[in-house]
């Protein structure tokens, strides 16, 4: 589905971005919106086209980890070689990034870049998680992105077990914006629309099957996003979308699909567990101890809150759980600076080498 562009600002540029171009001296190049990746192509959208694109052999050779390489939402210097194909020559600055840890490893995996608003889709049947949505929020927050969340699919649940559900989520999530959908019925659609704004970008985030990839087709007017049938057994949506891609919306907007993520590794992101869990900060303020770990000591606030019943159980135990892996990606993250470092000299060296011997890319 092709949209007319009228103006880079249609694209999500905005002053940041002019900034930064203009500071590291890119001002001659074409600037592009990266809206797919696959296997080291990238599709890539300016203000007059579509093309595919690759990275210079030079931003390869320096690229010291995949935060290096484009991703989903980037701004990228462009040199266009004909009417399809261009060359990728520098990333601007990210304002936000999305980034989850992989599950059962200390790396992380790049979700989305420069987003304003995440949507995080939890469909209203077995799958609905409160944790999940917490650890989503926390993962937005860090990033300065507002977490937003989609309650999906409620024409599968009666009037009076949605008001249930929402008073449920207000008492866990209480600074965060709710909206309700149907792709079915339509419900709550014209509330989604009237979120987006023009020029922003909105990520949608949840597990698979819950229903991201219909609320965006919905949002589109087209079935340009495929979407699988409801299984048998587990009465959910079955996964379908395999890539993360960029849609622009006819009312304005950005909107970006991602495969389903079931489980949410959190990386180092303290400041946004403690943006989000702010009823549980506010009782750490009560803490005996300034460096309280809120699990077994004697004046913690946050524990005399739970025994009290004024903090629930249940996201106390979310906010540990969150907080430990946090801190234990951090530690991990330490030590992979300190082989930063050293490859960062190794670099240096192996520049001036190349350069001492005239390589074409250092001249």
């Amino acid at each position: 589905m092709n949209i007319e562009i009228e103006k880079i600002e249609d694209l999500g540029w905005n002053d940041f971005f002019e900034e930064n171009r203009v500071k590291l001296g890119l001002s001659d190049f074409c600037v592009a919106r990266v809206m797919s990746e696959n296997r080291g192509l990238y599709k890539v959208k300016t203000i007059d086209d579509n093309y595919l694109a690759k990275i210079t052999g030079k931003k390869v050779f320096e690229s010291s980890n995949r935060e290096d390489y484009p991703a989903v939402g980037d701004w990228v210097a462009l040199e266009k070689i004909d009417n399809n194909d261009a060359i990728i020559h520098e990333i601007l600055p990210r304002k936000t990034i999305l980034k989850r840890k992989y599950s059962g490893k200390d790396e992380t995996q790049i979700i989305a870049t420069n987003i304003d608003v995440a949507f995080i889709v939890e469909s209203i049947d077995r799958d609905y998680s409160l944790n999940r949505l917490e650890r989503y929020c926390a993962m937005a927050r860090d990033s300065g992105i507002k977490p937003v969340a989609i309650i999906n699919k409620i024409d599968l649940i009666s009037n009076q077990e949605r008001d249930g559900k929402t008073e449920e989520i207000k008492s866990r999530l209480t600074n965060v914006d709710i909206i309700y959908t149907s792709a079915m019925s339509d419900g709550g659609l014209q509330e989604l629309q009237d979120y987006i704004v023009d020029g922003k970008t909105y990520c949608f985030l949840g597990s698979s099957g819950v229903g991201k990839s219909s609320l965006i087709n919905k949002l589109l007017g087209t079935d340009d996003i495929k979407v699988g049938g409801i299984g048998t057994h587990s009465n959910r949506g079955k996964h379908t979308t395999t890539q993360r891609d960029m849609y622009f919306l006819n009312d304005g907007g950005i909107v970006i699909d991602n495969p389903g993520i079931r489980e949410v590794g959190v990386t180092d992101v303290k400041t946004g567990i403690d943006e989000q869990f702010n009823t549980i900060t506010a009782s750490a303020k009560k803490c005996k101890f300034v460096n309280c770990t809120h699990t077994h000591e004697p004046g913690c606030g946050v524990l005399a809150d739970v025994k009290k019943g004024t903090l629930k159980e249940d996201e106390y135990k979310n906010y540990i759980g969150l907080k430990k892996e946090s801190e234990h990606y951090g530690m991990t993250k330490r030590e992979q600076k300190e082989k930063s470092k050293k490859f960062g000299k190794f670099m240096k060296t192996t520049k001036s080498e190349l350069r001492k011997y005239g390589h074409k890319d250092y001249e």
